[in-house]
């Protein structure tokens, strides 16, 4: 990790990251929608042989009750009770925000009124290519199912051998997701926001993915509606000299394992800096070192990050400077029990009976 200073240059870097777009990605992503628009199954499967390396028919795009049951045999025998346990949690703070239709009337009589419908079916994006996001499955398809679709089609890339990470099928088949096909990439939004004979056609498209799922989510927005366009994912860390940085430098480690991923400590300390500094060589990141938690709260805002956690005292007295951040995470010299929750998919609704009127907002998780 590099330390870099609060008066650097460098830090601009960080700040305007992502601002570059590669003309490249889109036109590529742009000829994938346009050829899966034409020949629909077929382009999908000619693009799972090219970026997925593997050769699959027109029978195995979607995955057969048999291999889901099948998945079962593959996971932890405790999986399935700590997955009930997320799911409780994740229910309870959804349930929270479901929208309630209102109404007023007015001093003439004139009554006006928005009712929430549910969207009829939505499109679960759930990333594998690097590593299999399990966690992504409950954190998109809850909301969706709390907010009441009623259908829910999940796509993910297959494996070298052809196959879904089972965790991802075991967790899908709990939470009772409708259809699941093995399909990855900015072929497989195409087909979401298309349709194909195999695949049909979504609502709206929600859930992360590299650099060419979010161009191709961009790309079909208007023909369908999507959360957001995400960029890799990043992790802030705001922390003095008495924060543990034991836990500081697992979280940036962990983070760092995402590809692509930001992983960033802001401190006032400079024992805490060298500290993270030598025992986190492994980790690709950056230590910013500032003069005081005021400049800390300034650098944190300046970058917005995905995700924030603040390992102070009194990390309360943080967190009210903080204006930009996707979900902010307090704690200090213990793990914070916490279940990390997607920001995105916020809303799955249609207001009135708009097609297209539903906004994805991020979401605070305090």
């Amino acid at each position: 990790m590099k330390i870099v200073r609060f008066t650097s240059k460098k830090l601009e870097k960080i700040y305007n990251r992502g601002l570059i777009k590669s003309r490249r990605v889109e036109d590529r992503v742009r000829r994938i929608i346009e050829d899966v628009r034409l020949f629909g199954d077929e382009a999908v499967l000619k693009y799972t042989r090219k970026f997925d390396g593997v050769k699959i028919s027109l029978k195995q795009l979607r995955v057969a009750e048999i291999e889901i049951s099948g998945a079962y045999q593959n996971i932890s025998p405790n999986f399935v009770s700590t997955f009930k346990l997320i799911v409780d949690n994740i229910n309870r703070f959804y349930r929270k925000g479901i929208r309630k239709p209102w109404k007023i009337k007015d001093a003439d009589g004139v009554i006006l009124r928005e009712n929430y419908i549910p969207l009829d079916r939505v499109g679960v994006y759930i990333p594998a290519g690097t590593a299999p996001l399990v966690s992504c499955v409950y954190m998109t398809v809850l909301p969706a199912k709390i907010a009441g679709v009623k259908k829910i089609a999940l796509v993910s890339p297959p494996n070298k051998q052809g196959y879904i990470d089972p965790h991802i099928l075991v967790v899908a088949d709990l939470l009772k997701v409708d259809e699941i096909y093995r399909a990855g990439g900015a072929q497989a939004i195409a087909a979401l926001a298309h349709g194909t004979k195999t695949i049909p056609r979504v609502d709206k498209i929600v859930g992360p993915g590299n650099i060419y799922v979010s161009e191709a989510k961009r790309q079909v927005f208007g023909l369908v509606d999507i959360d957001m366009i995400a960029g890799p994912t990043e992790l802030v860390i705001i922390a003095n000299r008495y924060s543990d940085p034991k836990f500081i430098i697992a979280d940036l480690r962990a983070q760092g394992e995402h590809a692509q991923g930001l992983a960033i400590l802001i401190t006032d300390s400079k024992g805490l800096a060298k500290e993270v500094k030598s025992q986190g060589e492994d980790i690709n990141g950056f230590i910013i070192l500032t003069k005081n938690l005021e400049q800390a709260i300034e650098v944190a805002n300046k970058i917005a990050p995905e995700h924030l956690e603040i390992l102070v005292k009194n990390p309360n007295r943080i967190m009210r400077g903080i204006r930009n951040a996707g979900a902010i995470f307090l704690g200090l010299t213990v793990l914070p029990q916490w279940v990390t929750i997607w920001p995105g998919p916020a809303t799955f609704y249609r207001l009135g009976a708009q097609p297209g009127s539903s906004q994805g907002f991020p979401r605070w998780i305090l």
